[in-house]
């Protein structure tokens, strides 16, 4: 790897020098227009940072490693050349300080019960993580069911029913009860307490001494494979903070594993699934103890989000902020597929960044200029537990009483141009209505998210902010593709989460109509814009969890 260096060193000084990309015209956007000349320019904007950020030169932006900062100092160079504003200080970058954690392949569960012994094939049927920073974690337990791990006062629901679980592993469910009925845990939907990350602090909380997290495909969201590429490789977190319960072992168990191990203590898992929907739910010892070894090498590492600033140019609403966010991070140098060993993140979220850099160059060259100020952030550590957002909101180089919205990008509209948008998590501020005037004026037709049972309000950077009660946007590009038939975008979609999400193979391809990532840019500039001239900021709805939250932010 050393060898690559110079290579890398000699391409980043010839990107340097090179001719800036030309900003696109100030001439407003003409709806449903995807042809103009204007139309060309961003799209040859946009391909230009992705093709860079998305390429093998950037080695897939891991977290703290040679390609994530050849990543950021792109970043950095072309906020410069757009005349953004330094965003911390006179820096553009905001350091993060991360800890790496790596895990043995060695690791297996064995387990002991009544009814025999097993052990559990670590990436194949088990995956670990410590949540604590030792060099070695050793898990000696008893097993105790506890349903879907919830504890939600508004919905009734307690699974510990006030059972001490100290000390023990938690086998949990994933997702949250499902119903009919929406206004029980979001119905089909998906609440935070469905999410994995909820199930693990709910579980820290406790004192359990590991969690371990039953995956099925409806559950998650995603195959196995994407348990296996995510949590087999370096893991990162934040320095623990004293006082916040930490867990020992964060850990996922493949459904037929799982079988196994509760059959192991005369249980059957599919009994204790049905007797795990009820509100009368008791904790059930499975009468299986487990033991794990968990031998990790950590070390420090130096990560960084990337923030820009347009100063606004109202002499009062300067002072509020409109922030944009995108994640450069993806997954660096892992396990070769097919012999490619690097997880470039062309989508996921090259094509994020991209996008925000084109529409800052629309910004820059609008007139008049927006009266709020916009603030463009680049974070780190999305694909890792949200990281650099979360340091963000903990660290905001505002007062965080100062953002009014936040606006997140994830992907493009790689697929071609498309008759509708898909907004993820409508239905809990004003911004609805934004999002909707907005389409309405590109002609387009504002769908919520198809499947919210996946929870995918909870999984990107947007959330960050939501919980420290600022409003959020998070839209996405549509699935009725135009001149295509009516299940082609979803097929896609479906084919790209099956094949392609956090897989080397998710890079630039031929066939990607970048028609539909101009749309992208169009929608996310016409909508910063407007929350920006806005009288006054979004505000959340009555009854929304988060509103709460907003006057408690200094």
């Amino acid at each position: 790897m050393n060898a690559l260096r110079p290579l890398c060193l000699i391409l980043f000084s010839a990107m340097l020098s090179a001719q800036p990309i030309p900003a696109s015209s100030p001439t407003p956007f003409t709806p449903g227009n995807y042809t103009d000349n204007r139309s060309k320019e961003i799209e040859r904007v946009f391909r230009a940072h992705l093709e860079f950020l998305g390429g093998d030169v950037c080695e897939g932006r891991a977290p703290g490693s040679r390609g994530e900062m050849v990543a950021i100092q792109y970043i950095v160079s072309q906020m410069k050349l757009l005349g953004l504003k330094p965003g911390v200080g006179d820096s553009y970058v905001q350091p993060v300080p991360i800890i790496g954690i790596s895990t043995g392949r060695s690791a297996a569960l064995e387990a002991r019960g009544s009814n025999g012994t097993g052990s559990f094939r670590f990436l194949d049927e088990f995956v670990a993580f410590p949540g604590i920073t030792r060099p070695e974690v050793a898990i000696d337990a008893d097993v105790v069911f506890v349903g879907y791990g919830i504890v939600a006062p508004k919905e009734r629901w307690d699974d510990f029913k006030g059972v001490d679980v100290k000390g023990k592993v938690l086998l949990i469910l994933n997702d949250d009860p499902n119903t009919d009925d929406p206004d029980f845990f979001a119905g089909k939907g998906r609440t935070y307490y469905g999410r994995w990350t909820y199930k693990f602090e709910e579980a820290a909380r406790r004192g359990a001494a590991g969690a371990i997290i039953i995956h099925t495909t409806p559950s998650a969201g995603y195959p196995w494979q994407v348990v296996q590429s995510s949590w087999s490789r370096e893991r990162y977190t934040l320095p623990p903070v004293p006082g916040v319960p930490q867990l020992p072992m964060n850990s996922w168990l493949t459904f037929d594993a799982a079988k196994n191990l509760t059959g192991l203590g005369g249980h059957t898992l599919e009994k204790l699934i049905g007797v795990a929907q009820s509100r009368d739910f008791q904790p059930v010892p499975l009468g299986v103890r487990v033991r794990s070894l968990l031998k990790n090498t950590i070390r420090p590492i130096e990560s960084a989000n990337v923030v820009g600033i347009l100063p606004g140019s109202d002499p009062t609403l300067r002072n509020q902020h409109i922030i944009y966010t995108a994640h450069h991070d993806h997954f660096g140098i892992g396990r070769p597929i097919k012999g490619d060993s690097i997880y470039n993140g062309a989508l996921d979220n090259a094509a994020g960044v991209a996008t925000m850099l084109a529409a800052a160059s629309e910004f820059v060259h609008t007139t008049p200029q927006p009266k709020r100020s916009i603030i463009f952030c680049t974070v780190t550590g999305e694909e890792f537990g949200l990281i650099g957002s979360q340091y963000y909101c903990e660290h905001p180089t505002v007062p965080a009483s100062a953002l009014t919205a936040n606006i997140n990008i994830e992907g493009a509209g790689i697929l071609g141009p498309s008759s509708d948008v898909v907004q993820i998590g409508m239905g809990h501020s004003s911004i609805d209505d934004d999002v909707k005037a907005v389409a309405g004026n590109l002609r387009l037709i504002v769908k919520p998210d198809p499947e919210p049972d996946k929870g995918s309000f909870f999984r990107s950077d947007q959330f960050n902010f939501v919980k420290i009660g600022v409003p959020a946007a998070y839209v996405g590009s549509g699935r009725d593709i135009v001149g295509k038939p009516a299940e082609w975008g979803k097929e896609m979609e479906d084919s790209y989460v099956a094949e392609t999400y956090h897989q080397p193979t998710d890079e630039i391809k031929p066939w990607w109509n970048f028609a539909g990532a101009v749309q992208t840019v169009q929608f996310q500039y016409l909508l910063g814009l407007r929350l920006a001239n806005a009288d006054a900021p979004p505000t959340w709805k009555s009854g929304t969890e988060f509103g709460s939250v907003r006057t408690q932010t200094k």
